[in-house]
């Protein structure tokens, strides 16, 4: 790529760009062009001045449109706000949700303690393998809306359009259905049901108000939130191994593995497992956030991968540990469990574990806990759903008017869409909200699958096209630790998952197969295929990939010199290679 292929801009031969901007009141930062408050201007001046766009040169008329996207994305004016500890945070309790703390129980009710460990360490694997790959890509190409970008650049865009929108409706319709189960959280503490839709206009506004105050507001609302979330799973881990050893108030002496042999270890066998493999995903969503704030972050190289790497911690410490002693402490008959349709306290299976073991008072912290949890993903949402709203309108798939980033690094058009969507939570006070929300979940039961997949799908691309233009991994930042084979085993599990996910769907446990159980189940599939073949017979274009020798894997990159870049990455594995061994494996794992 050479200097005089866009206007306003200079790149070296390497393809990483410094761009130019027409913005008076900016200064460059990185070869970003960061907006600044006028001195001279009144506090309400500065304040309008923010949510005006932020004015980018315009690019080449005579780029092609693979290329056009490609530099919008890397030249996006998102803000670089994100810290290492926001990240860090966001890494290792950016998924803890009500798929841990509530929708675990579902899962020990249907496959009992065995299946749900089984099931939770091979999804574990699998997303460690899908974090490792998706953190070489984010370190080397820090672009805005990463997943799209990377689908749309490494396999071909009608996937790429298909896998965003289907992210993108994951996270319109999430958001939603977030804040209506932070409002039956709070109907816990008995609170009367006249005042849920109070609740709910409460809880969007406090959602909505954190992503307006940009990426900061977005990662320190995450790193309080995922502080308190970790804290009170290590809380449990302490009091779940006092309850196993026998030292709660019921005194009912050592515990240890008894309800693995009565009732048992499995609930449904096989297909009580085979049942629950989508649960543990469903736990695991919103790992791979860190990555879509790659964009947003003042040092990718540095801080992506430590986040990526903690992803090893939060699978065996916090899931593993607390599922292994749910289940010595819960037996999967508890009448309880079968209250696991709701979102408050008293379907989690640890709360069920606090209050079986006579302890009073902690049920309410938990469930403090679980709201938290919950206004947590709806906030991830709105931060997702709009960056993949910029994303789909750089590359042309969205209008324009989409592209609209304003001079605070906010992309206020992507987060008012995201906000009209949000206003289906006050569907709540209908009549028809279960029939309405079933389908609106359906439509991102299977999303995270999809959007997993095509992660490790792009890794191997990427890599093939290293070897294709003879380049080597040695001039990247960070190298997946699982490498091409993780991502290989991560496909293999996640089509397992769907085998069995359309098993259950057609056959479902105790039911008989009906089209609504299958569609509610699979409708992701059909949302997707719809929009990739949409894309083909819109654009005529028939290339199922891209040749790995024609893929850009230079566009975006914040190195400018990948010869000085080498050398300190052969400085920095010197530095560590002469490290006691204890910093050795330190460095490894984190």
């Amino acid at each position: 790529m050479s200097p005089e292929d866009t206007s306003g801009k200079s790149s070296d031969t390497k393809g990483a760009i410094i761009y130019e901007t027409k913005d008076v009141n900016s200064v460059q930062h990185e070869g970003m062009s960061i907006y600044s408050s006028d001195p001279k201007k009144s506090w309400f001046q500065n304040l309008v001045d923010g949510f005006r766009e932020y004015e980018l040169e315009e690019l080449d008329p005579s780029l092609t449109p693979a290329e056009r996207a490609a530099i919008a994305t890397a030249r996006s004016p998102l803000k670089r706000h994100l810290k290492n500890r926001h990240l860090q945070m966001i890494a290792i309790g950016g998924s803890i949700g009500t798929g841990l703390f509530v929708g675990s129980g579902k899962a020990l009710r249907v496959g009992g303690p065995a299946g749900v460990i089984i099931a939770w360490i091979l999804t574990g694997s699998m997303v460690y393998s899908v974090v490792q790959a998706l953190g070489e890509l984010a370190v080397t190409l820090p672009v805005s809306g990463s997943y799209m970008s990377y689908v749309s650049r490494f396999i071909e865009p009608s996937f790429g359009f298909a896998i965003a929108y289907n992210y993108l409706l994951s996270c319109l319709i999430t958001m939603p259905l977030e804040i209506v189960a932070a409002s039956l959280t709070v109907s816990y503490w008995n609170v009367p049901k006249k005042y849920a839709d109070g609740f709910v206009a409460l809880f969007y506004v406090v959602i909505v108000s954190i992503n307006l105050f940009g990426v900061k507001g977005y990662g320190e609302a995450e790193f309080l939130f995922s502080i308190i979330k970790v804290l009170c799973i290590i809380g449990f881990i302490i009091l779940g191994i006092v309850l196993v050893c026998g030292g709660g108030p019921n005194n009912e002496g050592y515990i240890g593995g008894r309800y693995w042999h009565n009732p048992g270890g499995f609930a449904h066998g096989f297909k009580g497992f085979a049942a629950i493999f989508v649960t543990s995903a469903f736990s695991f969503a919103g790992t791979e956030m860190f990555a879509l704030a790659a964009a947003e972050t003042e040092n990718p190289r540095r801080d992506l991968p430590r986040a990526a790497k903690q992803v090893f911690w939060r699978i065996t410490l916090f899931y593993i540990i607390s599922l292994t002693l749910i289940g010595c402490l819960v037996p999967y008959t508890n009448k309880h469990l079968f209250a696991a349709t709701s979102v408050d306290a008293t379907a989690s299976p640890f709360v069920i574990a606090i209050k079986d073991a006579g302890i009073k008072g902690l049920p309410s912290v938990v469930n403090v806990v679980i709201l938290i949890a919950v206004l947590s993903v709806g906030n991830s949402c709105i931060f997702a759903g709009s960056r993949t709203v910029l994303s789909l309108s750089q590359y042309g798939y969205l209008p324009k008017i989409f592209a609209y980033v304003d001079r605070k690094g906010r992309p206020l058009v992507g987060l008012l869409l995201c906000m009209i969507f949000g206003l289906l939570s006050f569907l709540s006070a209908s009549p028809k909200r279960p029939v309405v929300f079933e389908w609106m979940m359906a439509i991102s039961g299977l999303s995270s699958f999809f959007t997993w997949g095509s992660v490790c799908i792009c890794h191997i691309r990427f890599r093939r096209a290293l070897a294709a233009q003879g380049r080597s991994t040695d001039e990247l930042a960070f190298k997946a630790q699982t490498g091409v084979w993780g991502s290989i085993y991560g496909i293999i599990l996640i089509l397992i998952a769907l085998v069995f996910q359309f098993w259950v769907a057609l056959f479902p446990i105790g039911g008989r197969p009906s089209a609504e159980t299958f569609f509610s189940a699979y409708l992701s599939l059909v949302v997707v295929l719809f929009f990739y073949m949409c894309h083909k017979l819109y654009t005529r274009n028939w290339t199922l990939f891209i040749r790995a020798k024609d893929l850009d894997i230079d566009t975006g990159r914040r190195e400018v010199d990948l010869d000085l870049l080498k050398q300190e990455i052969r400085e920095e594995k010197e530095y560590i290679a002469s490290r006691p061994i204890w910093y050795r494996i330190y460095r490894f794992w984190c």
